[in-house]
C-alpha cells in the first residue's frame, strides 16, 4: 500500500464510523460526556417572581412612600398576605414576591424604625425593579441542552435547575490497548540486558481515558504470531483495538499478518507524516483497529491526529478534529521533506519555539511541549516571525 495523507487518513477513519447509542447516567457521570438527546425543562424557573435584592417589596405607586412593614419573606418562605397601599414587606434575595406589591426597593435607599418605613434615596427605577419575574432563565418544554452539546459543569448545572437528576449521553468507546516487543517490561520493573520500559501503554491510557474512552489494558503481548493474535482476538468485543509497536515492516514487526491471520480488513498503511508514518488502520468483525508505532513520540502524534477524533465522534461532536491555531516562530526553520512534519514545540507569549531535537523515541521534548507545531509537505526555509500552524496539547493540569 502506498502513503496516504494525513486528511485522507482521518476522513476514512471518521467515515468508517458513527456516534455510538445512548444511555441514562446520573448528572455527575454525564461530566464532560455529549447529550445524545434533547434535554427540555421539566419545569419553569424561576417558578415565581422572585426577589433579586435584600430589599422590601411595595406597589410602584407607592414608591414615594411612607409605608407600614406588614410581614417578612425569605428564600423558601414567602410572606402569605397581600401587599396594599402604604405597606411594605420585608424581603431576601430569593424570596417570592409577596400578591399585592410588583417592585422592590432597595434596602440601603430606605430607613426604618419598628414597623415605619421611609424613603431615603433615589429609591427604585422603575415598576418591576429588582424582581426576576418567573421564566426569566427558561419555561417548561424550552431546550435546555440540545443533542450533540457538551455537557459542561454550567450545563450540568442547568439541567439540574431544570428538574433533570440524569442525562442521556453516548454511550462511552471501548479500547483495547496492546502492546507488542520482546524488548518491553512494564513500568516499575527493571529492565533485563537489551530490555526497555514500556511507556507507551501507560501514555496512551491516560491520554484515551482522558478523551472519555473506557480503556482496557492487555498490557505487553510477546512477540509470537500466536500469542498476538489470541490478544488482538480478546479485544474483539472493543469498538477500538489498539495495538503499540510491530506496525512496520521487520521480521518482528507481526502486527499486519497478525490482524490478516484473523480475517482483518486492512483499509489503509503507512501515512506521509513524520512521525508515525507506519501507522495502519483497518477493521476485525465489529471493531475498528488501528495499529501504532512503537516509537513514543510517534505513538502519541497519532493518537492526537487520529484516534482522539474518533472517540469524539464516537461520542457526539459533529466537528472532531483537531482545532489548529497560528502563532509566529521564534526561530528560523530549514525546508521541509515529503511527508508533513509535526514538531514537538512550546508556545509563550505568542511565540512557538520547537525543540532542539526532534527523534521520535525522546520522551522528555514530548513532556516538556505544550503544542505541536506543523510543517507542511515541501515547505521552503523561514525566518523566524513567520507565522505558522500548530496543534495545541492538552495542558489541563499544568499550573504556574
Amino acid at each position: 500500500m502506498s502513503l496516504i495523507t494525513v486528511e485522507d487518513a482521518q476522513a476514512r477513519l471518521l467515515a468508517a464510523i458513527a456516534p455510538l447509542g445512548p444511555e441514562t447516567v446520573t448528572l455527575r457521570e454525564a461530566h464532560g460526556r455529549r447529550a445524545a438527546a434533547d434535554h427540555v425543562a421539566r419545569r419553569t424557573q424561576p417558578p415565581f417572581a422572585a426577589s433579586a435584592m435584600d430589599g422590601y417589596a411595595i406597589r410602584w405607586d407607592d414608591r414615594a412612600g411612607p409605608w407600614t412593614v406588614i410581614g417578612e419573606a425569605a428564600a423558601g418562605r414567602r410572606f402569605d398576605g397581600i401587599v396594599c397601599a402604604g405597606e411594605a414587606v420585608r424581603i431576601f434575595t430569593g424570596a417570592p414576591l409577596a400578591d399585592g406589591a410588583d417592585t422592590v426597593i432597595v434596602q440601603e435607599d430606605v430607613e426604618r424604625d419598628g414597623l415605619d418605613l421611609r424613603l431615603t434615596g433615589d429609591g427604585p427605577p422603575s415598576r418591576g425593579a429588582h424582581i426576576r419575574v418567573a421564566g426569566l432563565d427558561f419555561v417548561t418544554r424550552a431546550v435546555l441542552v440540545a443533542s450533540g452539546t457538551a455537557l459542561t459543569p454550567a450545563r450540568l448545572g442547568l439541567l439540574a435547575a431544570g428538574g433533570h437528576g440524569n442525562a442521556t449521553v453516548h454511550r462511552r468507546p471501548v479500547v483495547g490497548l496492546l502492546a507488542t516487543g520482546d524488548e518491553l517490561v512494564a513500568p516499575g520493573t527493571v529492565p533485563g540486558p537489551d530490555q526497555i520500559v514500556s511507556s507507551n501503554g501507560v501514555m496512551l491510557a491516560a491520554l484515551l481515558a482522558d478523551a472519555g474512552a473506557t480503556v482496557i489494558d492487555g498490557g505487553i503481548v510477546r512477540d509470537d504470531p500466536a500469542a498476538l493474535q489470541a490478544a488482538i482476538a480478546a479485544m474483539a468485543h472493543a469498538d477500538l483495538i489498539v495495538t503499540i509497536g510491530g506496525a512496520s515492516v521487520g521480521d518482528h514487526d507481526l502486527v499486519l499478518p497478525s490482524l490478516r491471520a484473523l480475517g482483518a480488513e486492512i483499509d489503509f498503511w503507512k501515512v506521509a507524516l513524520r512521525p508515525g508514518k507506519p501507522m495502519l488502520a483497518g477493521r476485525l468483525g465489529s471493531a475498528q483497529v488501528v495499529g501504532l508505532p512503537g516509537n513514543p513520540v510517534s505513538a502519541f502524534v497519532c493518537a492526537q491526529l487520529f484516534i482522539l477524533p474518533m472517540l469524539r465522534r464516537w461520542s457526539g461532536s459533529e466537528a472532531p478534529l483537531p482545532p489548529l491555531s497560528t502563532a509566529r516562530l521564534g526561530v528560523g526553520l530549514p525546508a521541509n521533506g515529503a511527508r508533513r512534519d509535526y514538531l514537538r514545540a512550546t508556545l509563550a507569549d505568542g511565540s512557538i519555539v520547537p525543540a532542539a531535537r526532534q527523534d521520535s523515541g525522546m520522551l522528555k521534548a514530548l513532556a516538556d511541549a505544550n503544542v505541536l507545531l506543523i510543517r507542511a509537505p515541501g515547505a521552503a526555509a523561514v525566518d523566524a516571525g513567520t507565522m505558522v500552524e500548530y496543534l495545541r496539547l492538552d495542558t489541563r493540569l499544568d499550573v504556574a
